[in-house]
């Protein structure tokens, strides 16, 4: 059987998007007395939290895993038993989870969210999921009495850490916007506005499809490098020069040793783990055949994506395409 399938099809509706983009820290007196709630503790939610933590923010967490919530609670969080008691216990939560399933659990599970939420919150949603569950969640916040945004991410591990972050934000009042923004402020280092809830979420689909081609794309010309006889760094400095250049080469580079800090230089431990980028990858295909434009590109990414999660590589970061081609040269 072919490896890839057919391109699915999809057709971007043109429109404006107007982008604020915040390039400095919000002080958190601005959202003095209120407490943050933060649910989702993996790989990026840890970093994310700890500047919230370290910037002096009343913070309740909750994850499924005990030993991230206290690993948080030794800087001084307050660790929760659910997802209802950080919503009983915050006025602000902002939750990090990894799909659809998870997100619309912790909203609208028994001991979710909306079981016990205070009229008058905000929720931000910064997982990556289906701009349609965002809308949907949103409706439901409203009638709570509360003010939802989709907000997801991208920088990676590192800039989580350093919280210089990229928000996407999807909110439907400038109010609601700046709101959002005092918080993420203290977690990011560009917010921009995408427009109404769901719009943060489709610009997110867009960026990962956009990265994992451009991933394979890099792990190709790094392995046909290295075939032609090339120094992986000499060539990975030069294409960080030259017209080839992308965030892929010179900042997340695939192959080891090219880059210190980086999942590849680490046997793809840590990062983005290649489940996620085929569901993120999933997401952008799903919207491509609603909206009927072509993404051959992002079609093929998927499948290549999808293998590799059959191969052995789910947990491991998704620039290990790298390694699936080289073990693929193998055979």
């Amino acid at each position: 059987m072919s490896l890839f399938y057919k391109p699915c099809q999809l057709l971007a509706k043109p429109g404006i998007i107007r982008q604020q983009f915040k390039l400095f820290s919000v002080s958190s007196r601005s959202l003095a007395g209120e407490t943050v709630g933060f649910i989702g503790l993996g790989n990026m939610g840890r970093g994310m939290a700890d500047n919230l933590i370290t910037k002096g923010h009343s913070v309740v967490l909750y994850d499924v895993v005990p030993e991230a919530v206290a690993a948080m609670t030794a800087k001084g969080a307050k660790g929760a038993t659910s997802p209802a008691q950080v919503a009983a216990e915050s006025d602000l939560i902002v939750t990090m989870l990894p799909n659809n399933a998870i997100v619309a659990n912790v909203y609208e599970g028994p001991d979710g969210i909306f079981s016990t939420v205070k009229s008058g919150s905000f929720l931000i949603d910064s997982s990556t999921v289906d701009p349609a569950l965002s809308k949907d969640l949103a409706g439901k916040a409203a009638a709570a009495g509360c003010q939802f945004v989709d907000a997801p991410v991208s920088g990676g591990i590192n800039a989580a850490s350093a919280g210089t972050l990229t928000f996407m934000v999807g909110a439907n009042t400038d109010q609601d916007y700046a709101k959002a923004e005092m918080l993420l402020s203290n977690m990011g280092a560009k917010i921009t506005h995408c427009g109404g809830v769901g719009t943060g979420g489709a610009v997110k689909i867009c960026n990962n499809m956009l990265l994992a081609v451009s991933m394979i794309g890099t792990s190709e010309a790094m392995n046909l490098g290295i075939k032609l006889g090339l120094d992986p760094k000499l060539l990975a400095g030069i294409l960080g020069t030259a017209t080839g250049r992308c965030w892929s080469v010179d900042t997340y580079n695939p192959c080891p040793g090219v880059l210190e800090n980086v999942p590849s230089s680490n046997d793809y431990k840590g990062g983005f783990g290649t489940a996620l980028m085929t569901k993120d990858l999933g997401l952008a295909q799903d919207a491509a055949t609603r909206a009927q434009a072509a993404t051959p590109l992002g079609s093929l990414a998927h499948q290549i994506y999808r293998v590799m999660c059959n191969a052995g590589y789910a947990e491991k970061d998704f620039s290990s395409a790298f390694k699936f081609l080289r073990e693929q040269d193998k055979n």
